[in-house]
């Protein structure tokens, strides 16, 4: 079951509804109505809104979650939270079961790295080279749901966590808001929405402007980082039309620019003993390193209904460039080898799914996934000269130009059957094929299979178990040319560079929901995966640019406990959950770490850097006056984290940073000035006590650079609604 959060997010783990899947059925127009046939020139609102409800229902259908455990935001919730429609996407994550905080706003859902697939409206997204900004926001939702588990055949590529946004339309949002926001770290976000209709035609636009002096996670424990100023935009659009009322053209797409400053760790000194043109000190403080992330994405999607068959049919592009500009000097000091980076990436594709309501007991579901995929690097990277033992044998720097493209693809196809047992017990079973043909090339076949129980009126079981198959990210994998670093500063100590591989995986998944009281719900999840070439991604040198490589086995094992409460007023939720990830032997990539590094982790089973054993989050939400022109929000939230990986001196991510703790708070007041639709007031103070907590400690299998979480923040927005 769904929970639709009123003043806060709820969690729990849902299952299958085990009634059949609900035929799609027009209702009957008003009397007033007028003419909805193709070639009719009008269409009344009230019509327009009741066609979108049944088609967006409909998508629903065609891909619903179906054993898999789903986390669910509403509306209401999306605004609650602290940043509310301002805050980025991996902060509303966090507030999920079993997700993990890292640098560079990255997340880690159920101990996996990366790994999540992003959707759209039911589209799959390819993935970009974005690291630091994020193309999809907070603002352009309407929903978001988070699957995780064993999911159903219908979801391939990327397992750990589907990230499934429903987009605002012009429906649901419709007229004109106007948005100012700003606050502490010199944080500057004016932002807009625009949505409307004129007959069977609806819109959405939105797009906001960010500047601030926190782009990038502190390296050090100051409140104010050393050359981290950050300027970002965004934009995203959405146009749909009805073309009959079982037929539904749409067209949406965004784009994302951002420019960050590298900040700087300060009173840190060359160590490498190195000299560059006479120069053998710099000091850390006035490094200037620039990196510039873009991304743009588009979507072209026909939905139709035929009686007891629903379809969706999808073109998608997504392109992004990754550049970065470092100190020359200062990066030869620091690290002997300084690179001008420059990383693009075009995919392309098609994706097709639908489903056919056979009878009350069975309903098939199948689609296809293809997309070609265009990578290209460019690199120019300044290294000193140096003889076989890595001695320096002159200050001169050299160039060291590599560059080079490559054409890839993937491609999936699955089928699979809802099949109602009994009025209480559902099986869904299904097989998928993925293949790759990229850097590796390789295929498989992947059963999945779900069993969902309604035990009593109040209790829901579910058990399954899934065969992941899992690409290796294709803008994120280039051959080295080591032989090229050779007899210089640069030269790796390794020179072996296997091929990164697609993950293999058996997952199991088991878990219960009980409804104890109304608006009470307690959710237990258990899960353990197992592992072959396990992909993880790590940052070597100085572009942040995430590598990938494989650990030849792995697995990862974790429990989770969910709460939620929400009666009237009051909202209530509350998450924990423990996990274990583990991994052996990397057999990729290899040239990226240290001999003795790679031989402790070929002959022991070590801590994945991303591992974290205990993560939970919590938050409570009071409204006054529901219901009012005057309604006033009160909200506050908790993220508490056991810490990531860091590395001993004996055992490579052996250790951990501390424990750390979060609490934010929200006030959000509405007023009715007589100016438009309305006005809102918002106040947010993010990190409410000041704590200084260290996400990375900068050592740990693949970890660049220490990284502090941010510290306390006031943050005020002003919204005018016409």
């Amino acid at each position: 079951m769904l929970f639709v959060p009123r003043g806060r997010v709820k969690m729990s783990t849902v299952v299958l509804t085990l009634a059949a899947t609900p035929a799609f059925t027009e209702s009957p127009a008003p009397p007033s109505q007028a003419s909805t046939d193709a070639g009719t020139a009008t269409i009344t609102l009230e019509t327009l809104e009741v066609i979108s409800q049944q088609l967006d229902s409909a998508r629903l259908q065609i891909q619903p979650s179906l054993g898999a455990s789903t986390y669910y935001f509403g509306p209401e919730a999306l605004e609650t939270i602290p940043q509310g429609e301002n805050a980025p996407l991996n902060q509303v994550m966090l507030q999920m079961p079993a997700v993990a905080q890292d640098s560079f706003g990255q997340i880690h859902v159920r101990g996996d790295h990366a790994n999540v697939q992003f959707r759209i409206n039911g589209v799959q997204l390819p993935e970009g080279l974005s690291v630091f900004g994020q193309a999809l926001e907070t603002r352009f939702a309407n929903s978001i749901s988070l699957l995780t588990g064993a999911l159903p055949a219908q979801y391939g590529f990327f397992t750990a966590g589907v990230l499934d946004i429903q987009t605002k339309t012009g429906l649901t949002n419709p007229g004109m808001a106007i948005t100012m926001y700003g606050g502490s770290f010199n944080w500057l976000q004016p932002s807009f929405e625009y949505g409307g209709h004129e007959g069977p035609v609806d819109w959405f636009f939105t797009g906001d402007y960010l500047a601030n002096g926190r782009g990038i996670e502190n390296p050090a424990a100051n409140y104010n980082a050393i050359h981290d100023t950050t300027q970002q935009l965004h934009g995203f659009s959405y146009m749909s039309g009805i073309i009959d009322p079982n037929t539904r053209v749409s067209v949406f797409g965004g784009a994302f620019d951002g420019r960050f400053q590298i900040p700087n760790n300060p009173g840190q000194i060359p160590s490498l003993g190195l000299n560059v043109l006479g120069i053998t000190s710099f000091n850390s403080n006035i490094l200037n390193e620039v990196q510039h992330e873009s991304n743009q994405f588009g979507v072209l999607s026909l939905q139709k209904h035929v009686d007891d068959f629903d379809m969706q049919l999808s073109a998608f592009v997504r392109n992004s460039v990754l550049s970065f500009s470092p100190d020359v000097i200062g990066g030869l000091l620091f690290n002997g080898v300084t690179p001008f980076a420059r990383r693009s990436d075009l995919a392309e594709g098609v994706q097709a799914d639908a489903s056919w309501r056979i009878n009350d007991c069975h309903t098939l579901r199948g689609g296809f996934l293809g997309q070609v995929e265009t990578t290209a690097f460019d690199t120019n990277s300044f290294v000193l000269p140096a003889d076989a033992t890595g001695v320096q044998t002159s200050d001169v720097p050299l160039s060291v130009v590599d560059n080079g493209a490559r054409n890839g693809g993937l491609y999936g196809v699955y089928l699979q059957d809802e099949w109602r047992l009994l009025p209480a017990l559902t099986l869904n079973a299904g097989v998928r094929f993925d293949a790759v043909n990229q850097f590796t090339n390789e295929k498989q076949v992947s059963p999945r299979v779900n069993l969902v129980m309604k035990a009593t009126e109040s209790a829901t079981v579910h058990a399954g178990y899934s065969r992941y198959f899992v690409p290796p990210p294709f803008e994120l994998v280039a051959p080295a040319a080591i032989a090229l670093f050779n007899n210089t500063t640069a030269a790796p100590a390794v020179q072996q560079d296997g091929i990164v591989r697609a993950e293999r995986s058996h997952y199991f998944d088991i878990g219960v929901n009980q409804i104890f009281a109304p608006g009470l719900t307690i959710g237990l999840d258990g899960y353990y995966k197992l592992a072959t070439n396990l992909i993880d991604e790590g940052q070597f040198g100085a572009p942040i640019i995430l590598t990938a490589f494989n650990y030849a086995k792995a697995y990862v094992a974790g429990g989770i406990f969910t709460v939620s409460y929400d009666q009237g007023p009051y909202s209530v939720y509350g998450n924990a959950a423990y996990s274990r990830a583990m991994g052996t032997n990397i057999n990729s990539a290899q040239f990226n770490f240290a001999p003795d590094e790679l031989a402790y982790i070929a002959q022991n089973y070590i801590h994945l850097d991303h591992d974290q054993t205990w993560t939970g989050s919590a938050g409570m939400a009071y409204t006054f006056n529901q219901g009012t022109k005057y309604q006033t929000r009160v909200s506050a939230d908790l993220l508490a984290q056991s810490g990531l990986r860091s590395s001993t001196p004996t055992v490579p991510n052996g250790g951990s940073p501390p424990a750390y703790m979060v609490v934010n708070a929200t006030i959000i007041q509405k007023l009715d000035l007589g100016i438009g639709q309305g006005t809102e007031l918002r106040l947010d103070v993010l990190n409410i006590g000041d704590a200084i907590y260290e996400i990375r400690d900068g050592s740990g299998v693949g970890v660049g650079a220490p990284q502090f979480g941010t510290r306390r923040a006031i943050l005020v927005g002003m919204t005018q609604r016409f």
